[in-house]
């Protein structure tokens, strides 16, 4: 696992905005431009141009690339800027996995919501569209506002209707595994239940009567749900690496707020571990509720994304080359 501040990039669509780049391919000389086509996700909309590269090179054989967006509340607003630098220089995104956060993000963008529009849903959102005070035993509040939020902005609310493969995942309640909602169902459940901080939000129920929670509390940074849609390549997004330098340890609050992020911090090691590329926007100084941070948060992980694009197309070119060599015809 390569491990940097990183880069990286995507297309423009004809209306002169950034979209989503959808498919994985390249240019036969591999002049660090990915464009790429996926033979299974084809995309109806003269937005995505989409150009195959297997006339030009019928020898090379290009790696899936996926994300995995982490989870960290307002922080994971973080992921758009990310997305843009990705978008800019042609990154190409085969499938995106998220948590918490990270799935509000990653569902927008497999439903096909340009950069712009992806941005413009992160500044309007408030802890009022999330959720509401309600009556039980089990948390403070409801978060079906999130749900409905959600499914009134999503272009696609069904996991099949989706341009490329979004997994989210929830943590079930009763035994801690993970729950990854993918392939089929309603993305907007999937995305509310993958963002029920337990305590705060009362667990939403799943039509196997499941309990979910946060995903957040067994898979941070979604890694091994990204690699499961398909990725040879998974390039992680942590927002949370920097811990909090907004605390101090000279309180009791200070001292187990710390020492609760540094057991997140181990936890979430061997996820950062099975990633191709962990980006790391540096976000420490700002705390989980300030929503309202929206431009730093942007500015932050469109600057660790940028950083990162040399090292994430020598990574796709390495891969590329290593691909094509496996399945180069031999020589007579």
């Amino acid at each position: 696992m390569e491990q940097k501040e990183g880069v990286a990039q995507f297309l423009t669509g004809a209306d002169g905005k950034a979209q989503p780049f959808l498919t994985t391919g390249g240019e036969a000389e591999l002049e660090h431009k990915f464009q790429v086509q996926s033979s299974k996700f084809q995309v109806p909309s003269t937005k995505f141009k989409v150009q195959s590269s297997k006339s030009k090179a019928p020898n090379m054989s290009f790696p899936s690339i996926g994300l995995a967006l982490s989870g960290g509340a307002a922080r994971g607003l973080s992921h758009v800027g990310v997305l843009r630098a990705l978008h800019e220089n042609n990154i190409p995104i085969d499938c995106v996995a998220g948590t918490s956060a990270g799935s509000i993000v990653g569902g927008a963008l497999a439903a096909g919501m340009s950069i712009d529009d992806i941005e413009t849903l992160g500044r309007s959102l408030r802890w009022r569209h999330i959720g509401r005070p309600t009556v039980s035993r089990r948390g403070l509040q409801s978060n079906k506002r999130l749900e409905s939020f959600i499914r009134e902005r999503l272009p696609k609310t069904k996991f099949e209707e989706l341009l490329i493969p979004f997994a989210a995942v929830a943590t079930d309640l009763e035994n801690g595994t993970p729950v990854v909602m993918r392939d089929k169902g309603d993305v907007a459940f999937a995305i509310r239940a993958s963002c029920t901080i337990p305590g705060l939000y009362v667990p939403v129920v799943d039509s196997e009567g499941r309990q979910l929670v946060d995903g957040g509390m067994v898979a941070v940074v979604p890694v091994s749900a990204a690699r499961s849609l398909g990725a040879d390549i998974v390039i992680a997004v942590e927002v949370n690496f920097e811990g909090a330098s907004f605390l101090k340890s000279n309180s009791i609050i200070g001292v187990i707020l710390q020492s609760m992020l540094t057991v997140a911090k181990v936890a979430t090691r061997p996820e950062l571990d099975a990633a191709d590329y962990v980006i790391q926007p540096r976000v420490g100084q700002i705390r989980w509720d300030q929503l309202k941070k929206m431009g730093e948060l942007v500015d932050a992980g469109y600057q660790a994304g940028l950083a990162s694009i040399p090292a994430i197309k020598e990574l796709i070119e390495r891969k590329t080359l290593e691909r094509s060599s496996q399945t180069r015809p031999a020589l007579a």
